[in-house]
């Protein structure tokens, strides 16, 4: 791959592009970066998965060619996924971005109580329970 038709937001650089796995490699993942182990999981423990399986007899021996086939789409359906997710958060302004974050900010502590604000600090408030309302005529 040459770094001429790829974009400039993609996650994964063009001089470390020989240095990933093969796996991510062959299917041309752009936002998703498994490491090594992650690829290895994903081709032969897919395989070994399904050679179990068949060999279990709760599949048939066509698992094994498609089992792998079927991990590698969503896989790539994954890095699709991202794609979108991160084109469409560029779009948004940052001025959206920030009231955005202004707005889920969390506020802990800072509730305020207009009952006590005459209250003295190191003071506590206590009231009896109030008793439950009488009915005027015990029938009802």
């Amino acid at each position: 791959m040459t770094g001429t038709n790829r974009p400039a937001w993609a996650t994964v650089r063009v001089d470390e592009e020989r240095y990933r796995p093969l796996y991510a490699r062959l299917l041309g993942l752009r936002f998703v970066n498994p490491g090594g182990v992650l690829c290895f999981l994903f081709f032969e423990g897919a395989i070994a998965l399904a050679v179990l399986l068949a060999l279990a007899e709760l599949v048939s021996w066509w698992a094994v060619l498609v089992l792998p086939v079927v991990v590698a789409v969503m896989v790539k359906l994954n890095d699709m996924v991202a794609a979108i997710v991160v084109r469409s958060a560029a779009l948004v302004p940052e001025q959206e971005r920030d009231r955005f974050r202004r707005q889920m900010e969390p506020v802990v502590g800072r509730a305020r109580v207009e009952w006590v604000s005459h209250s003295v600090p190191g003071v506590v408030i206590a009231a009896d329970p109030v008793p439950p309302p009488r009915r005027a005529n015990p029938s009802d």
